[in-house]
């Protein structure tokens, strides 16, 4: 296995699809003018995607169903008992009692298409964006699908196989697959660096089960963060997150890493683990945790860990554009905030119902939660830390995405 040199990793890291500073999807149409840029929110337990508004008030502009194939899709599961095991299994677990139809979405560059996750179903579609039909269905290796990353050039996306351990990468026009590479246990989410050349995977192993115990951790499987080639999909590199906790005297927490951010100049990631109300700094180039960040408790939420719903205590991260600012979604603590960079300093605590992920608003004012508890996304600005603006959608928004529709889109009419 090649070894990466301390300057390499650095440049590997740039800015990553995760920080969301820019919209990933860039319009490349023949006529840019003729796209709009919004924000797609992912219903997860709705099977729908609300479109809203990228900046301002987020006011919404339309919805997308993306199940229209339910009917064929349950037909195929319930004909097959293997299927319809793991289909159940998802329900009954990471799903929380309901189906997960949308995991992660990104549009095309030229806002004619969106792709979908959808983990209950185990595949990614491409949904038409005028008619509301299939264009492509790729089936993903084993029984369930789950976060997604388009390269810079939005021509590619990468989605984990959380059963198989396995990330593939697919032409995001045709759905025709280009490479894959195996990961860790439960490939989560999937970052492209910058300049497309590499990919970064973070596997988090087990959530679902209730050996959460330190002492049991081992049961937890092989979580580290895969690093491949983007254009031969070979490893270049594993980082392990335990060796990390260790040297600091963490060897209780979990090195599951969940959401993560790298900074504007790619020498810094911040990135939160299972169970753990704040989140840590890691020094690319040194190859260490630098700095620990402990966020506030809910006086309300149960340090028992079983009770997190799968391991996640925060589960959301994004920063400003400037680099100055980092949002938390403080999930089990029902709250966000945004953090000074420099100090660490939290901001207030905008009280939130189990806010799922953040990102940032198109004009790059706000960083912008999913509050899966109250169906709703709120936008907090950056400046002052307050929350501007909550606006409805669908039934548990949890990824949410800057992408492009036309310019005069309204929702399919099927």
């Amino acid at each position: 296995m090649p070894v990466l040199k301390p300057r390499h990793l650095c440049a590997m890291a740039a800015a990553v699809v995760l920080t969301v500073t820019a919209p990933a999807t860039v319009a490349s149409a023949a006529d840019p003018a003729a796209l709009r840029e919004v924000l797609f929110v992912g219903n997860n337990w709705d099977g729908t995607a609300d479109v809203i508004k990228s900046s301002g008030d987020l006011a919404k502009i339309g919805r997308i169903n993306v199940v229209p194939d339910k009917a064929a899709r349950m037909a195929e599961i319930n004909a097959d008992p293997i299927k319809w095991i793991y289909f159940m299994a998802i329900r009954n677990s990471v799903g929380e009692g309901h189906d997960q139809f949308v995991d992660d979405m990104y549009s095309t560059p030229d806002g004619t298409s969106v792709v979908v996750s959808r983990p209950s179903f185990a595949d990614v579609v491409s949904i038409d964006l005028a008619t509301g039909k299939i264009n492509w269905r790729f089936k993903v290796s084993g029984y369930r699908a789950d976060h997604m990353a388009v390269s810079p050039d939005g021509t590619r996306v990468a989605v984990s196989a959380s059963t198989a351990n396995t990330v593939h990468v697919l032409n995001i026009n045709t759905g025709q697959q280009l490479g894959s590479f195996a990961t860790g246990d439960k490939p989560h989410e999937n970052i492209f660096t910058r300049d497309g050349k590499y990919i970064w995977n973070m596997a988090i192993g087990d959530v679902n089960t209730d050996s959460d115990a330190p002492w049991q951790d081992f049961t937890k499987g092989d979580r580290h963060i895969t690093v491949v080639d983007a254009t031969t999909y070979k490893q270049v590199k594993i980082i392990d997150m335990r060796d990390k906790l260790n040297a600091i005297g963490l060897k209780d927490y979990s090195d599951a890493v969940r959401p993560a951010v790298f900074s504007p100049d790619e020498s810094k990631l911040y990135f939160q683990v299972s169970f753990f109300n704040g989140f840590f700094e890691y020094d690319v180039a040194t190859d260490k945790i630098t700095r620990t960040k402990t966020l506030p408790k809910n006086p309300a939420t149960s340090d028992d860990r079983t009770t997190m719903v799968n391991d996640s205590r925060h589960h959301g991260l994004s920063m400003s554009p400037d680099g100055s600012k980092l949002c938390v979604a403080g999930t089990m603590d029902d709250y966000a905030t945004v953090v000074n960079r420099t100090t660490l300093q939290e901001g207030p605590l905008v009280p939130a119902s189990k806010p799922y992920w953040a990102t940032v608003s198109g004009d790059g004012k706000s960083c912008v939660v999913s509050e899966s508890g109250a169906d709703q996304v709120t936008a907090i600005d950056f400046a002052t830390g307050q929350k501007t603006v909550s606006v409805p959608v669908g039934d548990h928004p949890q990824r949410v995405r800057l992408g492009h529709v036309a310019a005069d889109w309204t929702s399919p009419s099927s």
